[in-house]
């Protein structure tokens, strides 16, 4: 009996020491587990991030070296830099690596070029290649970059589509790498086959934002600096944003027609070059039913006043009149080729006449004629209305 408790003893005492051992080995692993370097490749890991880090700092410097030196200068690294992130096309980067060798290769591509060689099938992007040449074919003329170039499809596609308040192309915009020089070239006919806008006036719309752009010659900080100043004041129109519009909508006491702006593409441009679009047509896109005959008043009273501002208010106050000759020269064209297609040519050249007309308040809204709403009131004989034959009643 005491042979077997002895033996019983003795593996207890085997099993716990193996145990301990196998704690031991175990607190080891874990040890070595967390210790970087020891198992596994992790310094290959970091050797490999840092050298695609400066690989892409090198890039970035490169992209910066490009905004001061000729296009002729630039080695085949530049080109790639500029490409990527000047340009916003890194899926172009390969086939420009085995094709394009310097600037000069690069200013000297055409269209046939950028499509076969490069493998650059949207025709949008071709473009906006073949502008961003030639701007920088006329800098080297000691002209400099347009301001156009500094507009760049990201802030197209997000802060001015926003702006013009039709958001809902932006991510159409962003596909096609819209920016500020493929603005300037954008027609009526390459809003509707390229860029698949069909709306006619969401395509008026666009045009008259590019038509403002073209008369603060492409300048951002201008721009913003004019609507800064008329954020709080109603002056200079011309410049609001969709948002400051529906502010001011909301300023002449229609709050609860005010949202109804969103997406519809009016912006300040709109209110001041198309002659056409009257407070009919304002109070049919914010939706005031067309029986609100005094709504309808009001409203074309605000935008009279809007129109033909206090000058006072504005003396000393910078007013954008001009308009650009490629604005006249695009439109002018359009003119031609719409007369051929049987339309009516869009006007945008607005006079103060002719906002004065366009502004003009159609009709009685449904009241019978002068003649018709006089005699339609009998007043007895005594009453103290009858002496005040100017005085008019209306179904408003």
């Amino acid at each position: 009996m005491e042979d077997l408790e002895d033996q019983k003893r003795k593996k207890k005492k085997e099993k716990m020491t193996l145990g301990s051992l196998s704690r031991v080995f175990a607190r080891g692993k874990q040890r070595k587990s967390l210790e970087p370097g020891l198992f596994d490749d992790s310094d290959s890991l970091t050797q490999q991030s840092l050298s695609d880090g400066e690989e892409q700092l090198d890039r970035l410097q490169q992209a910066e070296l490009t905004r001061n030196t000729c296009m002729s200068q630039w080695r085949a690294g530049a080109v790639q830099a500029w490409l990527e992130v000047v340009m916003g096309m890194p899926m172009y980067i390969r086939a420009c690596s085995e094709n394009v060798k310097s600037g000069k290769v690069l200013l000297g591509l055409t269209d046939e070029d950028l499509e076969l060689g490069l493998g650059i099938s949207n025709p949008i992007h071709r473009r906006k290649l073949r502008l961003a040449i030639e701007d920088y074919r006329r800098a080297e003329g000691d002209q400099g970059l347009s301001k156009a170039s500094e507009l760049d499809h990201h802030w197209v596609a997000t802060s001015w589509l926003n702006d013009v308040g039709l958001p809902q192309y932006s991510q159409t915009f962003q596909t096609h790498l819209v920016d500020g020089r493929v603005l300037n070239s954008l027609s009526r006919r390459d809003l509707e086959r390229l860029l698949n806008i069909s709306d006619q006036f969401h395509q008026t719309s666009l045009l008259l934002a590019i038509q403002l752009l073209q008369i603060l010659n492409f300048d951002k900080e201008a721009l913003q600096a004019q609507r800064a100043k008329c954020e709080d004041q109603d002056r200079e129109p011309i410049v609001w944003t969709s948002h400051r519009v529906m502010k001011w909508i909301r300023d002449i006491d229609l709050k609860e027609f005010a949202d109804n702006l969103q997406g519809k593409g009016i912006h300040g441009a709109v209110m001041v070059l198309d002659p056409s679009f009257d407070s009919n047509a304002m109070a049919k896109a914010i939706g005031i039913p067309s029986n609100k005959h005094m709504l309808h008043r009001h409203l074309y009273e605000e935008m009279k006043s809007l129109a033909v501002p206090n000058s006072s208010a504005e003396q000393g106050s910078e007013v954008i009149t001009s308009s650009s000759p490629v604005a006249v020269k695009r439109f002018a064209e359009e003119r031609v080729s719409m007369r051929r297609s049987g339309k009516s040519p869009l006007r945008l050249r607005a006079s103060s006449h002719s906002v004065e007309r366009g502004l003009g308040f159609h009709g009685g809204c449904g009241s019978p004629p002068r003649e018709a709403r006089v005699q339609a009131v009998p007043r007895a004989r005594g009453s103290p209305m009858h002496t005040f034959k100017s005085v008019e009643i209306t179904n408003v």
